[in-house]
């Protein structure tokens, strides 16, 4: 697995990766119970959510208020996605290569990482607890037949939160972490002082440069939020 160091600013750095969609869920003829449920609608809803992102679809048909409210659904997990898929993989990693800024040393690059990490652990520690008492109170809407979507969408909150805190835990704990310097990161920098296209075109170079397919939009999201 690889993680880059990407430079949002002066000293703000965000950790980044890319992996493979998953193959769509099976049916779940042998999931059993409320967890088994959640799980499979979890796993339903996480791919349906990977396609809207990879296809980049972004208008919405629905007329209805529950049609809208499921499409911003989607959109809303289709954005948690990419910022939690890093703790999500490395749930099952024991070695990653990082890529950093070569104006960066390792050491500073591995403290970066754990501490954003740590950071990462806590704040899904947090939420865990508060989707958790939210899920039990949507539980009903999840066993009903038909698209439940605020049930699924607090289902996949606590679903998010859990996989993110075993993930954080894994690269604190067990991860072996290598590092290698990437001269196209350092470019990066000069992308935050940029607006509008001509931030986008230098970012897109670099990510085709990197074989990186959603850096540009990962960029665009946490600059402006950095910029905030």
């Amino acid at each position: 697995m690889d993680v880059f160091v990407i430079p949002v600013g002066p000293d703000r750095y965000e950790l980044y990766c890319e992996a493979a969609v998953e193959a769509p869920p099976q049916p779940a003829e042998g999931s059993k119970g409320v967890i088994g449920r959640i799980r499979y609608q979890f796993a339903v809803m996480l791919h349906q959510a990977e396609e809207r992102r990879r296809s980049g679809s972004r208008a919405s048909s629905q007329t209805t208020k529950l049609g809208r409210l499921q499409e911003w659904i989607m959109a809303w997990v289709a954005e948690r996605i990419a910022e939690q898929r890093l703790l999500w993989n490395l749930r099952r990693e024991t070695e990653v290569t990082t890529y950093y800024p070569p104006d960066l040393t390792f050491d500073q690059a591995h403290t970066l990482i754990r501490r954003t990490l740590q950071r990462d652990w806590e704040r899904h520690r947090l939420w865990l607890a508060v989707d958790s008492v939210l899920l039990l109170g949507s539980i009903a809407l999840i066993l009903l037949p038909g698209p439940n979507i605020i049930g699924y969408y607090f289902a996949f909150r606590v679903m998010g939160h859990w996989l993110s805190i075993r993930g954080a835990m894994q690269g604190l704990k067990a991860v072996q972490w290598n590092g290698q310097p990437c001269e196209p990161l350092t470019k990066l920098r000069e992308a935050v002082a940029l607006n509008g296209e001509a931030r986008n075109r230098h970012v897109h170079a670099i990510a085709e440069q990197l074989r990186l397919q959603h850096l540009s939009t990962f960029f665009e999201r946490v600059a402006v939020r950095h910029a905030s």
